[in-house]
């Protein structure tokens, strides 16, 4: 009989169910896992498998929507200095060891064990998180908001499959750049309901609070 894991008085069903996803998609082809491998890593009964799910890629959906959804990335305040703004950004993910755990995990979505389904899963669901953060209409976005959501996604995924080889040696410091911190604002800017060019009027005239050369 499998040994009780430390965690099955704590977590839920459904929480150990995706926590045995992960685990297992870290050493596995998502294409030759079953739920029988899931239920004897989560020490659940099939039942209550299928209680909560009707199948694994319903289990791996849930497992990415929470993954996605749980991410500290908070919709940047248009009024503050973009270099201050991307340091607490940063600062936040890198710093939080559960925040790094979901990268990790993010990470397994574009990585070689990961599969077409996994990683549309993933699109989807970041791009509703970001139109959800920026309170767009999902259903009535302009061609230029849909292309830079599309950007946004595909750029979040190439940083994504670059992440086992950058966590080893990334730091705060080495994304605390202010060309990174600009560029990431303005594509923030660019899908939000802010007005870009008074922004960048406000940052050429100085009046975004904080300096840009004494940020640092």
């Amino acid at each position: 009989m499998p040994r009780p894991r430390k965690d099955s008085e704590i977590l839920s069903a459904t929480e150990r169910l995706e926590n045995a996803f992960w685990e297992l998609l870290t050493d596995h082809e998502y294409r030759k896992i079953t739920v029988t491998e899931v239920v004897r890593e989560a020490h659940v009964n099939r039942n209550s498998f299928y209680y909560h799910y009707a199948s694994l890629p319903e289990l791996a959906d849930s497992a990415i929507m929470h993954a996605v959804e749980h991410s500290t990335v908070q919709a940047p305040r248009a009024d503050l200095n973009p270099d201050i703004e991307w340091r607490r950004q940063c600062s936040l993910v890198m710093n939080d060891p559960v925040q790094r755990q979901r990268l990790d995990r993010l990470a397994l979505l574009a990585g070689s064990h990961s599969s077409p389904e996994l990683i549309e899963s993933l699109k989807d669901f970041g791009r509703l998180m970001i139109i959800n953060d920026l309170q767009l209409d999902a259903d009535n976005l302009d061609l230029k908001t849909d292309l830079m959501l599309d950007f946004t996604v595909g750029g979040i995924l190439a940083v994504l499959r670059r992440w086992p080889e950058l966590s080893k040696k990334l730091s705060v410091d080495d994304l605390l750049n202010e060309d990174v911190a600009v560029l990431a604002m303005g594509v923030y800017l660019s899908m939000s309901k802010e007005n870009m060019l008074a922004y960048w009027s406000r940052i050429f005239k100085g009046d975004i609070p904080g300096d840009f050369k004494t940020a640092h």
